[in-house]
C-alpha cells in the first residue's frame, strides 16, 4: 500500500473517531435534537456553496471558505482575496457577511483570514401582561440581532495536505426586556445579550488520484452558554466530504471545461445526519452553472445557482447567485461578490 493511500486511510479513520467523540448522543437512541441556540451560525452565507447544497467541504476556494472549511483557503494564489454578500432569509430576516484572506509571500507563511457576519431579525413590538381590557400593554419596539467576528489561518503543509482553523467571537442580543417598574411607574429594562468564543478547524487532502479531494471540518465548537436561566449549546457540526472534477477521467478540453461533483456527509448536534450532493459546471473560467440536493431535509431539497467571472490586469472578479426553494416558507436568495488581486 502506497504512502499516500495510507495517509488517506489515516485521515478517514481520524474523522470517524472525531465523529464518534464529538457527540456521545450519536450512539444513543434517546439523542436530543433541535436543542441548540444561535442557529444563525448554521445559515449558509456564500451563494456558490448554497447553490451546491453546501457540499463544499472538499472544494478549494477563497476567503469565504472560512465559513465552511478554513483549510480550503490554504492555496489562495493572490495577495488578497475578498468576499461579501447578502442572504435574504426567512420572514424578511437579512444576513450580511464579509471575508478577507491575506497571503503574504505566496503561502510561505500560510494564509491569514478575517471574517464578519451579522444577522438582522427585524423589529418586534414588545408587550407585557396587564390587568386591562386588552390583557397587555406595549413596551416599545425591540430589534434582536447577532454578530460573528472571526480570525482564521490556513497552511499547506505539503503539496497534498492542508490544515486550517478559525477562532470566533459570537454575540447575540434578544433586545431589552421589562423586568420591573420605577417609582414613577416607568419601565425598568434589562438587556438580554450573551457572547461566547467558538472554534472551527478542518483539513483538506489531495489523494493523488486525478483531482479527487477529501475534506473534513468541525464548526462551532464552544462551551455551553445561557440566556438568564436557560442553558444551551451552539450548533456544533461535523462534516466529511469528497470532490472531483469528473472531466479529469476523460481529459476533455480541461482548459475550457470543468465539471465538479462534490458530496458531504453532515452530522449536526441538533438535527439528523444528512447527505448533501452538489455539482458545478464551469465554461472557460467565465460561466458557472450549479445545482445541489440535500437529504433528508425538512426545509428544502434542491438548490441551484449561477456564477459569472472575469479576469483583467491581475484582478479577478466573480458574481454568484443562488436560489433555494423552501417547502413551508418563502424562497431564499443569496448574492455574493468575490474579488482577488
Amino acid at each position: 500500500m502506497g504512502v499516500e493511500m495510507k495517509n488517506l486511510f489515516f485521515i478517514a479513520f481520524l474523522s470517524i473517531l472525531l465523529l464518534l467523540n464529538i457527540d456521545p448522543g450519536l450512539c444513543n437512541e434517546n439523542q436530543k435534537l433541535a436543542q441548540t441556540g444561535m442557529k444563525f451560525l448554521s445559515i449558509s452565507t456564500d451563494a456558490r456553496a448554497s447553490a451546491m447544497a453546501d457540499a463544499v467541504t472538499a472544494l478549494e476556494g477563497g476567503s469565504v471558505n472560512m465559513f465552511y472549511n478554513p483549510s480550503a483557503m490554504a492555496r489562495v494564489d493572490k495577495l488578497f482575496n475578498i468576499s461579501f454578500g447578502q442572504v435574504t432569509w426567512l420572514a424578511e430576516m437579512k444576513q450580511m457577511y464579509g471575508t478577507m484572506a491575506f497571503n503574504p509571500a505566496l503561502g510561505k507563511y500560510g494564509v491569514f483570514g478575517l471574517s464578519m457576519m451579522s444577522m438582522d431579525y427585524g423589529a418586534f413590538n414588545g408587550t407585557i401582561r396587564a390587568d386591562n381590557d386588552q390583557g397587555f400593554i406595549e413596551t416599545g419596539n425591540f430589534s434582536p440581532d447577532a454578530m460573528v467576528l472571526g480570525l482564521g489561518y490556513a497552511i499547506a503543509l505539503t503539496d497534498k495536505f492542508s490544515v486550517g482553523g478559525n477562532v470566533k467571537y459570537v454575540s447575540q442580543s434578544l433586545g431589552s426586556v421589562v423586568v420591573s417598574y420605577d417609582e414613577d411607574g416607568g419601565f425598568i429594562k434589562e438587556d438580554n445579550e450573551t457572547n461566547v468564543a467558538a472554534f472551527d478547524f478542518g483539513v483538506l487532502y489531495h489523494t493523488g488520484f486525478k483531482s479527487l479531494n477529501f475534506g473534513m471540518n468541525v464548526r462551532n465548537f464552544s462551551r455551553e452558554i445561557k440566556f438568564l436561566e436557560e442553558s444551551f449549546q451552539l450548533p456544533l457540526t461535523f462534516k466529511v466530504g469528497l470532490s472531483m472534477n469528473l472531466l479529469d477521467l476523460y481529459n476533455i478540453a480541461p482548459e475550457r471545461h470543468t465539471l465538479y461533483l462534490a458530496a458531504d456527509a453532515s452530522h449536526p448536534r441538533d438535527y439528523s445526519e444528512t447527505v448533501n450532493v452538489g455539482m458545478e459546471y464551469v465554461f472557460s473560467n467565465m460561466l458557472a452553472l450549479r445545482a445541489g440536493y440535500s437529504t433528508p431535509n425538512d426545509e428544502y431539497g434542491f438548490s441551484t445557482g449561477i456564477g459569472v467571472s472575469k479576469s483583467f490586469s491581475g484582478f479577478d472578479l466573480t458574481f454568484d447567485y443562488a436560489y433555494t426553494p423552501y417547502d413551508a416558507f418563502e424562497d431564499v436568495q443569496r448574492i455574493s461578490v468575490h474579488f482577488s488581486f
